[in-house]
């Protein structure tokens, strides 16, 4: 029998692409618009071609808040991927206590981003908070308004108590799809804990922890709300991130036609990072 083919269902879709339009394709084509013009005011606008992308590369600032995004998510990633597998092996298997447990476990991951700044803010205050009184009563002067070391503690331990969490779900869930029957012949073979890690366990986490490295490194590549919130991007510009110097170039300074490069070429690198992060860990999650 012939059958006709009917394209009707697309307009089941029609819906979808005009929210797509309006919430990504026209803000996108107007950031790319922005940042080809000299914009003076309403209705003048003159076009000056890739000359604001030119100066974004230039700019010194832009290249020492490039070295610190990379400086911070690499901290973060050496720091939350270990911790956070050491952390779903601790976990125990079944039954209420492992309900319990990632229920605890998730809670941070539920907190807006910009009231886990304002926790912190609070909770590393060198003369009322909790973690800063503790640090200068061992005898180590901190102070993340006045100190970049401090500033930085500060900031990394905040991205790793409020995402950590992530990373230890997202291995255990790969840790609960392994069958019994390897660990059963693994005891059989009186394997040790360690080879049972390294032979059985790791390779069934590889995907899942693929995943959370590209959603780690996006994430603190992007990081902005919680920097900024506790300390602004100083003391100086010790934690001006690339986010934060863009609202500042947007915002602050209301130069839309450099910040339009500047947003463009930020994304520009997320994406091939995360495309060379994606393909080194294919390839050896392949071996």
């Amino acid at each position: 029998m012939h059958k006709t083919q009917d394209n009707r269902a697309w307009f089941l879709i029609l819906p979808v692409v005009i929210l797509v339009a309006f919430s990504a394709v026209i803000p996108l084509m107007t950031v790319v618009n922005y940042s080809v013009q000299d914009i003076f005011g309403p209705g003048q606008r003159y076009l000056i071609g890739l000359e604001w992308f030119r100066e974004t590369l230039r700019d010194p600032e832009v290249r020492r808040a490039f070295l610190r995004q990379i400086a911070f998510s690499g901290i973060v990633l050496a720091i939350e991927i270990p911790l956070g597998v050491l952390v779903a092996l601790a976990l125990p298997r079944a039954g209420w206590k492992s309900s319990l447990a990632i229920v605890i476990l998730a809670l941070p991951l539920l907190i807006p981003f910009n009231v886990v700044g304002t926790i912190w803010q609070l909770y590393a205050r060198p003369e009322i908070g909790f973690f800063g009184r503790v640090i200068n009563d061992l005898g180590i002067s901190f102070n993340y308004t006045a100190d970049p070391v401090s500033a930085w503690v500060t900031i990394v331990a905040m991205d790793v108590w409020h995402w950590t969490p992530l990373v230890a779900l997202l291995a255990f869930a790969g840790l609960r799809s392994i069958p019994d029957a390897y660990y059963q012949a693994a005891r059989i073979d009186g394997a040790s804990r360690l080879a049972v890690f390294r032979y059985i366990e790791l390779p069934k986490m590889r995907s899942v922890l693929t995943i959370a490295v590209l959603l780690r490194f996006m994430d603190s590549f992007m990081i902005y709300a919680e920097p900024f919130v506790v300390t602004g991007g100083g003391p100086g510009s010790a934690t001006t991130f690339l986010s934060i110097r863009l609202v500042n170039m947007a915002v602050g300074q209301f130069d839309l036609g450099p910040a339009a490069a500047f947003s463009l070429l930020y994304f520009l690198v997320i994406l091939l990072v995360s495309y060379v992060f994606y393909t080194i860990l294919q390839r050896i999650s392949a071996q």
